[in-house]
């Protein structure tokens, strides 16, 4: 027990240690380079006119806290959705979750475009919610016929393919200027995110998580089976639903502030719950939201630096360093199960 603590304890310090670092290195890393005297005195003195408090306070501190705040309610997305499918693949992007969002977000964004207006942060959310729970529906729909796994990961690919197929026929044959914008938020991007869209951000995924903490006691029953669950008094109805909610909830805030992004859900809850040695919900939660946070921080960071001046999307970077991390799982889990 009490090296289980430790472990747990050296685990959450080492995830807040790599988060104020990564944190520190995307304040200084561009194109103008700031000392640490510099950063501190930008960061807790009074606001002035210099070209690099503006590049501090107005770009940087913004989109390091978009990169914490949707990393992490991504990461915490996966964990609910593996959860409720009692499977470490599930993801909101393997599953088509996002891709719904992406697409309700990018009609909502022409429609309003083409008549000269544009889309709130409310109304953002609303419409990723909506294509959130539309795809999730048909998942759910298809689950019921569907009892093996892997063809309901099949069937959230395609629905996926057929969600981005469709976005990308309204973006290419939309008719206004501004489309430019809409497509490089498809790609998936934590830039041009003020602090108005933060605030936002903060609210719902703030709320969120006090929600799906709550859940965490409910969700260690859930995690023993479905009848140790109800026999602890678990309403499994209503837990499902809330489950589904909040897990659509922070994807849609993920895809609407920053388009979809992919294999952080599914890859950083299995790392989490690796470095803990443990799956409890009460400590995988918060791990999972820091450690979401931490992966999204480094992959940003690499798509603003790597190839400067060009920044690359945040979902192939997160591609790149996840998808490994799905394929061991994979394989070891199909390694163990044949032992």
């Amino acid at each position: 027990m009490r090296q289980a603590r430790t472990r747990c304890l050296g685990a959450f310090l080492l995830l807040l240690a790599l988060l104020a670092a990564l944190a520190v290195w995307n304040i200084n890393a561009g194109s103008v380079s700031l000392s640490g005297g510099e950063i501190l005195r930008i960061l807790c003195g009074p606001p002035d006119s210099s070209t690099e408090y503006g590049i501090v306070r107005t770009l940087r501190l913004p989109r390091i806290c978009a990169a914490v705040l949707l990393g992490g309610a991504l990461s915490v997305s996966g964990f609910l959705l593996q959860t409720f499918f009692a499977n470490p693949i599930a993801g909101p992007f393997v599953l088509g979750i996002s891709s719904g969002a992406k697409l309700a977000v990018s009609l909502v964004m022409i429609s309003l475009l083409s008549r000269g207006h544009t889309a709130g942060s409310g109304v953002l959310i609303g419409a990723a919610f909506a294509g959130a729970m539309a795809s999730m529906g048909f998942i759910l729909a298809v689950s019921q016929r569907v009892k093996r796994m892997s063809m309901l990961v099949v069937c959230g690919v395609m629905i996926g393919y057929i969600c981005s197929a469709v976005t990308d026929f309204a973006v290419t044959f939309a008719q206004d200027s501004n489309i430019v914008d809409l497509h490089n938020w498809s790609m998936g991007s934590f830039s041009g995110i003020y602090w108005d869209s933060v605030a936002v951000m903060a609210a719902v995924v703030g709320v969120s998580m006090v929600l799906v903490f709550l859940l965490s006691k409910p969700m260690g029953a859930y995690q023993m089976g479905e009848v140790y669950a109800r026999n602890m008094g678990v309403n499994i109805k209503a837990f499902r639903l809330a489950l589904i909610l909040l897990s659509s909830v922070l994807s849609a805030c993920v895809t609407a502030f920053a388009g979809p992004i992919s294999f952080v859900g599914i890859a950083v809850p299995h790392l989490v719950k690796s470095l803990f040695g443990t799956a409890k919900p009460i400590l995988i939660i918060p791990a999972c939201f820091l450690g979401g946070a931490v992966f999204c921080l480094f992959c940003d960071l690499i798509a603003r630096t790597a190839f400067a001046p060009t920044e690359v999307s945040i979902s192939s970077v997160t591609a790149v360093f996840g998808a490994p991390v799905v394929i061991y799982m994979m394989a070891f889990r199909r390694e163990k199960s044949s032992l």
